[in-house]
């Protein structure tokens, strides 16, 4: 990945202060892109964002926005004119979609409206890229990964939320965007871990939270089957996705970015893992008991993104939980991202 093609380049991220937005801004900063965020204030406290001193380093480019503000968002598209436009805003908590599930609709899909609406309305406009999640599609609990044209339909509000945002995408590029010749595609990524995630009902962070009060984890459905890969791996893929569509239509299309089957775990098994690298004698325990549905088994077909573009993962899951836990027994944040960064790249 060259990441030399974004220098100077004017990039606009929605969502730039969650856990994958922070890093997706640290790496374009450090690639001398010219970048905008448009988000709401970080989401948890700590959180990445502050920790890598991002506001400081963006400067009046730091726009704290919600996607539900038409008017405001499209001043800050006005003002910006960016060339590439990365949409990564959203509430992405399936629990949290079952207590505000109007919310959840508001910010995903019309969030994606409004998002699309300021794309067709700026001519600087490139190449657009739409962040949504292996969880937009039918879930019929099938061994075989979910492919590009299978059926969408999320079962819960978050994951309706964001099949209705593919189909929002889908005709905004087919009505208008095409025949402007901006290049425009949806990443349907699995589940991602990585140092910085604070966020509640994840496995790892709850991993983590639980040793370092020197308690067991309770994990609370240690039978559902996920894929899942380091924070990096998607990034450089929507990255990727956003380059070579800048220049060539033709690849504007609806990819899967998870990782191979080897890295679709149980929950229980990610948390064996933790415990494995975290050492100092951390335990789990069992917590099943129900609660809002969730798919069980869950994966991707990721043989369109390899076939379109050579694309390959880089770390698996097992160098993904080992680097998590590093960061978070990390002194030094800030240098341990870049470092992270850079080992991957290379």
């Amino acid at each position: 990945m060259d990441l030399g093609f974004f220098k100077n380049k004017k990039v606009l991220i929605t969502g730039h202060t969650g856990f994958k937005g922070s890093w997706l801004t640290e790496i374009l900063l450090d690639a001398g892109a010219d970048v905008t965020g448009y988000s709401l204030v970080p989401p948890t406290d700590p959180n990445l964002f502050t920790e890598l001193g991002l506001a400081e380093r963006l400067g009046e480019k730091h726009v704290i926005g919600d996607v539900c503000d038409l008017p405001h968002l499209m001043e800050v598209f006005r003002k910006t004119q960016p060339e590439i436009v990365l949409h990564l805003a959203a509430q992405p908590i399936v629990r949290v979609s079952y207590y505000d599930p109007v919310g959840t609709y508001a910010s995903n899909v019309m969030g994606t409206v409004h998002l699309m609406e300021c794309v067709r309305m700026t001519t600087s406009v490139r190449s657009v890229l739409n962040v949504t999640t292996d969880k937009v599609y039918e879930n019929f609990e099938w061994e075989r990964g979910y492919r590009e044209d299978d059926r969408l339909d999320g079962y819960d509000p978050y994951s309706n939320s964001k099949s209705c945002s593919e189909l929002v995408t889908h005709s905004y590029k087919k009505s208008f965007l095409d025949a402007m010749g901006i290049a425009v595609s949806t990443a349907r990524a699995g589940n991602v871990i990585g140092g910085g995630d604070y966020a509640k009902d994840r496995i790892i962070p709850d991993c983590i939270r639980a040793a370092l009060k020197k308690e067991s984890i309770k994990v609370r459905n240690p039978y559902s089957t996920r894929p899942y890969q380091h924070v990096l791996e998607p990034l450089l893929v929507y990255l990727m996705i956003v380059k070579e569509q800048y220049g060539n239509l033709s690849l504007a299309g609806y990819y899967n970015v998870g990782p191979d089957d080897t890295d679709c775990l149980t929950t229980g098994h990610i948390a064996d893992l933790f415990c494995k690298y975290w050492g100092d004698g951390q335990t789990w325990e069992n917590l099943f008991a129900g609660g809002p549905h969730e798919a069980g088994f869950l994966k991707l077909d990721n043989t369109k993104i390899k076939e379109t573009f050579g694309w390959h993962p880089v770390w698996n899951v097992e160098e993904a939980v080992r680097r998590t836990v590093e960061f978070a027994k990390s002194e030094e944040r800030v240098q341990c991202v870049k470092d992270q960064i850079s080992d991957f790249i290379r």
